[in-house]
C-alpha cells in the first residue's frame, strides 16, 4: 500500500509499504477514506518529538472497516467508522476513569514518571516510538488495535468532512474549554488560531463563554477564526501587547480562561532559540507563560498544546502567587466522542469550514511544506488515499 512515511527530519515521502494485518483478536484493518496533516505531526517533522526510523505518520484518519479480529463484536466488514487518536485499552485503571490518554496497556513505553525520552502515558497512531510506534493513518490501510473500544460508527447521512476532525482537533479544543470550567458568561483568551485554536473557539461558544478571544502571528488565521467562530481577534506583535489588550478588555483583571492551543512550537526569537540549544530544551515555553500573565487571578490556564522537555526559568512564582489552575494533557477523545459527534449529526457544531485545501495522499509532502511554512493561507489540509 502507498504511506506517507516520516524518514529524518524535514523528511517525508509517500512510499510503498507492507499492508497492514491483523495481529490480535481485538485488531481492526481499516481501509482509509479521508486523513488530515495536524499540527502535531510537525512536532515530528522539524525533530521537537524524536524519531529515529522510518514510521508511517498521522493520527487523524477515518474509513472503512476491512477485516476484524474474533474479539471486535461491535463492528463488522463495510462499517464506516472514525478512530480516536489514541490508542486505549477500555479496560485499565484509567481507562475506566475516562482517561484513555493514560492508557497503561497500549503503549510500551508506559510508565508512572512522564519522562522526556521515557515513562508516556498511552499509545498514539503514527506518533514515534516513544508513544507505541503504532503506524499511523496518512496511508491507504491502518491497523487498529482495540478495535473493540476505539471507532465509533458514522451516521449515514454525515459525510467524511463534517465527522473528520472528531478524532483528534475537535475533541482537543473541547477539552481545552471544558477544562477551562466555562459556565457561563466568561472571557476566554486562545492563544492560537490553528485548527485546535478554532476548535477551541468553537466549544467555549457552546459551552456559553461570553467573550472569545483568539490571538495568533498570522493575519490569515486570525480572519479564518473570525469568520469560522466569530471570535474577537489579537495579532500578536510582542508579549507585553497582548498581556494589556487582554486586560483592557477584561477591566484589567485579565481572561478568567486562557488556552495555550501553541504549546513549544511557537514563533522563536534568535535569543530564544540560543537559549533553548544552551539548556537542551524543546522549543519554547512562551506560549504558557503569557498564558500566566493574561489570565486573571485565581483563573485557569488549560494547555492543550503540546510540550515535550522542561524548561529553565519558569515563572512558577506567578502560578502560586495568582492562585491560577492548570491543566493540559493530550485530549481524551473516548470520553468525549460520542456526544460530539451528537452534536454534529443535530447541526448544533460545524466542523469542516476550516478546510482549505484537499489533496490525493501522493501530495501529502507538498500539503505538510504549505501547513508548515504557512504557505497559500493553509489552515487544514484532508488527504484522500
Amino acid at each position: 500500500m502507498k504511506a506517507l512515511v516520516f524518514h529524518k527530519i524535514n523528511d517525508v515521502s509517500v512510499d510503498t509499504v507492507d499492508d497492514p494485518r491483523i495481529e490480535d483478536p481485538r485488531d481492526a484493518v481499516i481501509r482509509v477514506t479521508s486523513t488530515a496533516i495536524c499540527g502535531s505531526d510537525l512536532h515530528i517533522l522539524d525533530g521537537f518529538i524524536p524519531q529515529m526510523k522510518d514510521m508511517v505518520v498521522g493520527h487523524e484518519f477515518m474509513g472503512i472497516v476491512e477485516e476484524v479480529g474474533p474479539a471486535v463484536k461491535n463492528l463488522k466488514v463495510g462499517d464506516r467508522v472514525v478512530v480516536p487518536f489514541p490508542i486505549a485499552c477500555g479496560t485499565c485503571y484509567f481507562c475506566n476513569h475516562d482517561w484513555p490518554t493514560q492508557c497503561e496497556n497500549s503503549n510500551k513505553n508506559y510508565g508512572p514518571d512522564g519522562a522526556f525520552l521515557s515513562q508516556k502515558g498511552a499509545a498514539l497512531f503514527g506518533y514515534t516510538d516513544l508513544y507505541g510506534g503504532y503506524r499511523g493513518g496518512q496511508a491507504e490501510y491502518v491497523r487498529v488495535p482495540y478495535a473493540d473500544y476505539g471507532p465509533r460508527i458514522v451516521p449515514d447521512e454525515l459525510t467524511d468532512e463534517q465527522v473528520l476532525f472528531l478524532t483528534d482537533i475537535f475533541p482537543t479544543g473541547w477539552a481545552a474549554a471544558d477544562w477551562g470550567k466555562i459556565k457561563g458568561g466568561e472571557t476566554v483568551a486562545i492563544f492560537g488560531a490553528g485548527p485546535v485554536g478554532i476548535m477551541a473557539a468553537k466549544s467555549a461558544w457552546l459551552m456559553g463563554a461570553g467573550r472569545v478571544v483568539n490571538v495568533d502571528v498570522q493575519q490569515y488565521r486570525l480572519d479564518m477564526v473570525k469568520k469560522a467562530a466569530n471570535s474577537e481577534t489579537i495579532l500578536w506583535k510582542d508579549q507585553d501587547q497582548v498581556v494589556e489588550e487582554i486586560r483592557g478588555m477584561t477591566e484589567g483583571r485579565g481572561a478568567d480562561v486562557c488556552i495555550d492551543a501553541v504549546g513549544m512550537e511557537a514563533d522563536r526569537s534568535f535569543l530564544d532559540k540560543a537559549k533553548a540549544v544552551i539548556n537542551m530544551e524543546k522549543g519554547t515555553p512562551k506560549v504558557l507563560e503569557t498564558c500566566l500573565r493574561a489570565v486573571r487571578r485565581v483563573g485557569i490556564v488549560s494547555v492543550v498544546g503540546v510540550y515535550g522537555s522542561a524548561f529553565d526559568n519558569f515563572p512558577i512564582y506567578r502560578w502560586f502567587d495568582k492562585g491560577i489552575t492548570i491543566m493540559g494533557t493530550q485530549a481524551p477523545v473516548h470520553t468525549y466522542i460520542d456526544h460530539l459527534m451528537k452534536l454534529v449529526q443535530e447541526g448544533k457544531v460545524t466542523l469542516h469550514d476550516i478546510i482549505t485545501h484537499t489533496l490525493p495522499l501522493e501530495q501529502a509532502p507538498y500539503g505538510y511544506e504549505i501547513f508548515k511554512n504557512k504557505k497559500d493561507n493553509c489552515v487544514k489540509v484532508v488527504l484522500k488515499p
